[in-house]
C-alpha cells in the first residue's frame, strides 16, 4: 500500500481511504486494486494486459486513454541513469500520467500550485493519476525495480515539459518499505 509523505507539514499517511481523500484534495486520483496477487509480477506483458483488461477498458472510458503498454525497469535495464534522468526532474505533460503498478517500488512527487511538495511512494497494486498539467517527478526506490501499466491518451506516449524550477533538488528520492544497500558499500 502507499504511503504518502508531506515533508513540509511533518505528515505522514498510510491507510488507503486517508491517502485517497488527501491526494483527491490536490486533484490526483489514487486506487488500490487489491486483485494484484491474483496474477504473478512476472507474468508476460500481453498476460498482465489481459488480467487487467475490464480496469484498462474502464480507465481508457472515463479518461479518454486510447491505449496502454507495461513498462518494465530493473537494476540491469541497459541506460537505466539516463533513462531515471528524465523521470527525476520536475516536469508536466499534455496528458494525463496514469500508472498502475505490478511490480517494485516508486516514488511520485507532487508539486500543486501554491501547495506543498507531496511524496507517494508506491508499490504493487497502487493506481495513480496526475492530471495534464500537474508539476511533478519520479525516483525508483532502493530496489530499482518498477513494473507498471501506463496509459496514454495520445499514441506518441510520454513528452515532459520540463519547469526547470530546481525544486526537485531540495527532496531526496527515499522511500520507507524498501532499503536498499549498493554493491559497492560495507556496513
Amino acid at each position: 500500500m502507499a504511503v504518502v509523505d508531506v515533508p513540509n507539514k511533518n505528515i505522514r499517511f498510510t491507510e488507503t481511504v486517508e491517502i485517497a481523500e488527501y491526494l483527491h484534495g490536490i486533484g490526483i486520483d489514487y486506487e488500490r486494486w487489491d486483485n494484484i496477487g491474483e496474477i504473478g509480477p512476472d507474468a508476460s506483458d500481453d498476460e498482465i494486459l489481459t488480467f487487467y483488461s475490464d480496469e484498462i477498458e474502464a480507465l481508457k472510458a472515463s479518461g479518454g486513454y486510447v491505449t496502454a503498454d507495461v513498462i518494465n525497469i530493473v537494476p540491469t535495464t541497459p541506460n537505466l541513469d539516463a533513462m531515471l534522468d528524465k523521470f527525476n526532474k520536475e516536469h508536466w505533460h499534455d496528458e494525463d500520467e496514469v500508472r498502475f503498478i505490478v511490480k517494485g517500488h516508486g516514488l511520485f512527487h507532487i508539486a500543486p500550485e501554491n501547495g506543498d511538495v507531496v511524496s507517494i511512494e508506491m508499490e504493487a497494486g497502487d493506481l495513480i493519476r496526475v492530471p495534464l498539467g500537474t508539476h511533478h517527478w519520479f525516483n525508483l526506490c532502493g530496489d530499482r525495480t518498477v513494473r507498471a501499466i501506463r496509459l496514454f491518451q495520445d499514441v506518441a506516449g510520454w513528452t515532459p515539459n520540463y519547469t526547470n524550477s530546481g525544486v526537485d533538488a531540495g527532496f531526496q528520492p527515499m522511500c520507507f518499505g524498501v532499503s536498499y544497500i549498493p554493491e559497492n558499500v560495507s556496513l
